[in-house]
């Protein structure tokens, strides 16, 4: 793996400055968003999930609700026709305007700007040791997985993607995704996978257990705590 201290200590440096600077010149949006979820149905603005940091370390991910009161519930894996994302939640899971809070992540440094997406803890007990050097990097809002194919990419797709990432890393790669990225959200054609589910984040062997997941509330609860949600 590449990431050298000094490296790290700039690429926190730039975390933390482009965090707060995105945070105080978005408030005001972020107010309009939040207004807007409230107004469109009832519960907290925020929905807030363990996940998996640095190291396996856990941390609380911020992201704006897109989806009714009690979701996680209900059901556990989000696709496109799931009854419980609200109207709203569909515009905001379309842009990723949900990801939005996890700049606060990103500011208090439990996430960086780029690096592989945070996933639940939910299936890391099925992962390979090789799968687990995902958990080698900081993780992050944008990635090299993220702008090349995100959902759309199956499990093993995803873990190779980070995996080069980690492998290759370095701040011009950085810089390189982050400049890509707004081009790749404003597409929103890799929020969910072709069959038009969020499975990527599971692991196929897994998945092979519980089968065809559109329409899936309940489905896994025979295999899951009872509070989570698996989203890319």
């Amino acid at each position: 793996m590449r990431f050298r201290p000094i490296g790290l200590a700039i690429k926190r440096l730039i975390d933390f400055v482009v965090s707060a600077v995105f945070l105080i010149t978005s408030a005001p949006l972020m107010l309009v968003c939040a207004a807007v979820i409230k107004l469109d149905s009832r519960g907290p603005v925020f929905f807030r999930q363990e996940r998996m940091g640095v190291r396996g370390k856990l941390f609380r991910v911020f992201k704006f609700r897109t989806m009714v009161q009690n979701a996680e519930k209900i059901g556990t894996i989000t696709g496109v026709s799931d009854t419980r994302i609200t109207r709203v939640g569909r515009v905001f899971r379309k842009f990723r305007m949900d990801e939005w809070p996890q700049l606060i992540n990103v500011l208090r440094g439990d996430m960086s700007l780029v690096g592989p997406r945070p996933l639940v803890p939910l299936f890391v007990h099925t992962w390979t040791d090789e799968e687990r050097r995902r958990l080698d990097a900081k993780p992050g809002m944008t990635g090299w997985q993220q702008i090349n194919g995100a959902a759309t990419n199956t499990w093993d797709q995803r873990v190779a993607l980070d995996l080069w990432y980690i492998d290759n890393w370095s701040l011009w790669l950085d810089l390189k995704i982050f400049l890509r990225t707004p081009l790749v959200v404003l597409k929103a054609n890799t929020v969910y996978g072709k069959d038009g589910n969020e499975l990527s984040s599971v692991p196929t062997r897994v998945q092979s257990e519980v089968g065809a997941l559109s329409n899936t509330a309940g489905k896994l609860a025979s295999i899951q705590p009872s509070r989570q949600e698996t989203t890319q």
